[in-house]
């Protein structure tokens, strides 16, 4: 394709939101070059003609930092910087009509599943025989690897199912192409991501088989570390534990935004599952997988969220210790169940609820880390930075959870390699320790 001057087109990715995003922008990419068409992710050259912006359209926030990084791309574009840009993703999706009557300078908006369709602007075929050798835009040891597309979840906060639609499971075997061609080029860390990862194979395979999915990546030669993150909740496959507990290559974590603690809440968010049950569940897990890391995530001032029920969520997670948690103050999302409810609450007084839920983990949080000081622990090394190898155990994702720091000065690990570490000092949300042979 050819754009105006006669200039080759180099085109660039922009993703923002979630590990989702990121590798629909990884196979965008792959896609791209492998068509003959010179494109990057995230370049840092300014010499690109062609800008692919990848929005997230899930809280306000996210909207915010999508509509302010098209808007600074349309400057450039004014300026003579760059002459075309497209946008895809959740962002596009949910307001097509009118980001298009807004920003006209937009050569063209795309939705969340219409790669083909983006090709077509670079007059590019869509390769299947791609499928599987996606280029990874993370380290080269670890990956994300989407296990399926979409949510049929009523969740009555979340606007996922609008912008993203219905669950769509991927074939087992294509899972395990992607793994089996990631392990031969390094990847240690297989990250499994969806909506919700529970509802695996009931469209395809007419059950959950989210445990045989594990299996299979299990047995793949060169994967270390299998990691699964959002679980939902209600009606969790428990024949997952078992596997779990079974196959070493799994990493004993779970992460499973369980939103709230107050039966009340859960109901209006349409959660299908009560504080007993839940609780029920969390036991389950930490009983049959000894010494998981359990992660979740709670929304503040949802509607209906009086002292009442924040009173039953603190004390739900002073209870429960989680090992890794997150708090969002509830957005008023157009679109959803919840919208349909009067959004009350101030916004001071989510953000003063949000800092105490996150002020009593990150007590909990300094508690489990310095129980840890004496322990030797597997360690996967991401980075070097700041005077520290910088890595995670198995209780750790990427960018969210505690990280291993080892000091550079008179050690050394190659970034992308596991070393045994002895934990000698911790903080809130790291630890810090030495390697040992």
């Amino acid at each position: 394709m050819k754009v105006k001057g006669n200039k080759t087109t180099k085109v660039n990715i922009v993703t923002l939101g979630c590990s989702k995003n990121l590798v629909d922008s990884e196979n965008l990419l792959t896609q791209l070059r492998g068509n003959g068409i010179e494109a990057e992710h995230e370049s840092k050259k300014d010499n690109s003609n062609v800008v692919i912006i990848n929005t997230c359209g899930f809280i306000d926030n996210a909207k915010q930092e999508s509509i302010d990084t098209i808007l600074r791309y349309v400057d450039a574009k004014e300026n003579g910087l760059i002459d075309k840009i497209y946008v895809s993703g959740c962002l596009s999706q949910r307001y097509k009509d009118d980001l298009e009557r807004e920003m006209p300078q937009v050569d063209a908006f795309f939705g969340s599943n219409e790669l083909p369709a983006i090709l077509k602007k670079f007059k590019a075929d869509y390769k299947h025989e791609l499928i599987g050798e996606r280029l990874l835009t993370t380290p080269s040891h670890y990956a994300y690897v989407k296990i399926a597309e979409g949510c049929d979840r009523p969740c009555s906060f979340c606007a996922i199912p609008v912008m993203r639609g219905v669950h769509v499971s991927t074939p087992m075997e294509d899972l395990v192409k992607q793994a089996k061609n990631m392990a031969a080029k390094g990847t240690k860390e297989l990250i499994l991501i969806a909506q919700d990862l529970t509802y695996y194979g009931l469209d395809i395979y007419k059950k959950r088989n989210l445990s045989d999915l594990l299996k299979n990546l299990s047995d793949v030669e060169g994967i270390d570390w299998i990691r699964l993150q959002y679980a939902y909740p209600s009606g969790f496959p428990l024949d997952v534990l078992d596997v779990m507990a079974e196959r070493s290559n799994i990493c004993k974590y779970i992460d499973m935004p369980l939103q709230h603690g107050s039966t009340e809440m859960l109901k209006l968010m349409r959660r299908g599952i009560d504080r007993p049950k839940t609780e029920d569940l969390i036991k389950t897990i930490r009983d049959k997988v000894p010494g998981i890391a359990f992660r979740t995530t709670m929304i503040i001032g949802h509607p209906g969220e009086t002292e009442k029920e924040f009173d039953e969520l603190r004390s739900f997670v002073e209870e429960q210790r989680f090992d890794r948690l997150g708090a969002f103050t509830y957005s008023h999302e157009e679109h959803t169940h919840s919208y349909s409810m009067e959004d009350t609450i101030p916004q001071e007084v989510k953000e003063e609820r949000q800092a105490e839920i996150m002020a009593i983990q990150e007590g909990i949080s300094a508690e489990l880390n310095e129980a840890k000081i004496g322990n030797t622990y597997k360690v996967l090394f991401d980075r070097k930075e700041g005077g520290y190898f910088i890595g995670r155990t198995e209780h750790d994702s990427p960018e969210v959870d505690n990280e291993v720091m080892v000091s550079a000065k008179d050690q050394y690990v190659r970034v992308g390699d596991f070393a045994n570490v002895k934990i000698n000092d911790a903080a809130e949300f790291d630890l810090f320790g030495e390697i040992v042979k």
